[in-house]
């Protein structure tokens, strides 16, 4: 199953991921820090939504409110 989450108030537009048999098997940022998001992903690759959630959620970027972690974790809450 791949779902999409519109991100908000952080530079990445978009998160893409895909949840096999409750696993995590990819997640793709549109837009952010390219190479940061593409190390997070593999990061969350094979590991259960349940297992990432805690670990990014309410991470902030800078002065902002938010991150494209904790956007990540608000995805996986949807997703799941």
């Amino acid at each position: 199953m791949t779902t999409s989450y519109k991100t908000h108030g952080t530079c990445s537009r978009q998160i893409d991921i895909t949840i096999e048999n409750g696993i995590i098997e990819e997640i793709v940022f549109h837009g952010g820090c390219n190479g940061n998001l593409k190390g997070i992903a593999a990061l969350c690759k094979g590991k259960k939504p349940e297992e990432v959630i805690p670990v990014v959620k309410g991470i902030t970027c800078g002065f902002k409110s938010t991150s494209c972690p904790d956007q990540l974790a608000k995805a996986l809450e949807e997703a799941i």
